[in-house]
């Protein structure tokens, strides 16, 4: 990179590079914790937590990139999740980060409903790639299976209670610490 090039930065894009990267390394890491106290993932979501507060906190571009990210550098990294949840999981979490983003940056709309939202758009996109794999791959279970359970809230609602309890409050002090910095 040359000198010029390097000038031109400013603090935006560093800070959005920044925020991605730490995202990915949340979304990593979370999950490794949680299984270390045989936290199972599928129950506790732990890595849709920093794709969630990437999308409020960066906006919709962060959402996106660390929910594409998180998966595959996961798998990479950890083994974790396993080689068929990659794709379907990369296609929920990029869901996740982007309308949470959208949704509240955009939309302008309350964190809970953008939270709800982001949800339930990437459980449906989850259930839809889920039937496509499924016509290339055989994988362990089928879109209507996923469907029927409700996009596995039935085993997922922890998970989902503990965003809906935490990511309000944390995108609230978020936003009161931008209207009290300089």
């Amino acid at each position: 990179m040359s000198t010029a090039a390097l000038t031109r930065l400013t603090p935006r894009p560093l800070t959005l590079t920044a925020m991605i990267v730490i995202g990915i390394a949340l979304a990593v890491t979370l999950p490794i914790a949680f299984h270390q106290f045989s936290l199972a993932g599928r129950i506790w979501l732990p890595m849709h937590l920093p794709v969630l507060l990437a999308g409020f906190l960066g906006g919709p571009v962060s959402g996106l990139l660390v929910g594409l990210g998180a998966p595959l550098i996961s798998h990479l990294i950890t083994g974790m999740p396993p080689t068929y949840a990659v794709p379907l999981m990369t296609v929920e979490l990029a869901i996740y980060g982007l309308v949470a983003g959208m949704a509240y940056a955009r939309l302008g709309l309350n964190v809970v409903l953008s939270l709800v939202l982001a949800m339930i758009a990437g459980r449906l996109l989850f259930g839809v790639s889920l039937a496509l794999l499924n016509l290339i791959w055989k994988m362990p279970y089928g879109a209507v299976e996923f469907f029927a359970r409700l996009g596995f809230a039935d085993t997922s609602w922890p998970g989902l209670l503990v965003q809906l309890v935490t990511i309000p409050p944390l995108v609230a002090i978020y936003a009161r610490s931008q209207r009290t910095s300089p």
